[in-house]
């Protein structure tokens, strides 16, 4: 699989460059600006004492996401969702997916009654920007996580985080499979999947789609394979990222 090279001269089971630049936001109680090579995505965390209605009472917080895609993220303008007054299926979908990656590793009872808010912006888009939304998001969760600890919402000792939760892309094209792929991979891939997997290697979410033929067995255990393998190196550079927390 490694013999395989790209059209950017990367092999086949490799990430774009990947940086996390942590508390990048001065007013969000977490941030964090992610590139996924071209990929760059805003992730902000805001953290509120107190829940949803349906929630009050119960002893359990709440964490959410929401997702968007600036006008000029793309090769061409785009309307702002705000302006045309409808929120788009793709855009709910991505939101939901994030929400529900972030909730698969958040205690909420440790949570305590918070809600924390995640905003995904995408500043430039180059594939794979659910994937970059929900690794950059577990930093800014878990930066929120500890403000709100540290102006005591939540209890000194509770555990809020079980894992860590990261994803990628993986897609066969021309018949290999292959990690992260960029818009111009994503566009001609024979199959197209979003893998995501938490620290300890637990699939939360797996997206897949025959985009031409349809992809067997075989071909199904190597993307995931890949996704995992990419989820792992991801969650290196989101500790890695975090890492001056815990020197703090």
């Amino acid at each position: 699989m490694t013999e395989i090279t790209r059209a950017d001269g990367r092999s086949a089971d490799q990430l774009r460059p990947v940086t996390i630049e942590r508390g990048w936001s001065a007013h969000a109680e977490g941030s964090a600006l992610i590139s996924f090579g071209g990929t760059k995505v805003l992730c902000t965390a805001s953290f509120t004492n107190g829940v949803p209605r349906w929630l009050t009472g119960k002893g359990k917080g709440w964490v959410t996401a929401e997702y968007a895609m600036l006008p000029r993220a793309t090769n061409s303008r785009n309307d702002r969702e705000s302006i045309k007054g409808k929120i788009g299926g793709r855009t709910h979908e991505i939101s939901r997916l994030i929400g529900r990656a972030l909730r698969a590793v958040v205690d909420t009872k440790a949570l305590g009654e918070n809600t924390i808010v995640i905003d995904c912006d995408v500043l430039q888009a180059d594939g794979g920007t659910r994937t970059a939304a929900i690794t950059g998001a577990y930093v800014a969760l878990a930066d929120a996580i500890e403000w709100g600890r540290e102006k005591k919402f939540i209890a000194q000792r509770s555990q809020v985080l079980r894992d860590s939760v990261a994803a990628i892309s993986v897609g066969i094209i021309d018949g290999e499979p292959m990690l992260d792929l960029a818009y111009v991979e994503d566009v001609r891939a024979e199959t197209d999947m979003n893998v995501v997997v938490t620290g300890r290697g637990l699939f939360v979410e797996v997206q897949g789609t025959a985009e031409g033929a349809p992809f067997d067995k075989r071909e199904l255990d190597a993307l995931l394979e890949l996704g995992v393998s990419g989820c792992d190196a991801l969650r290196v550079q989101q500790l890695a990222a975090l890492q001056p927390a815990a020197a703090e």
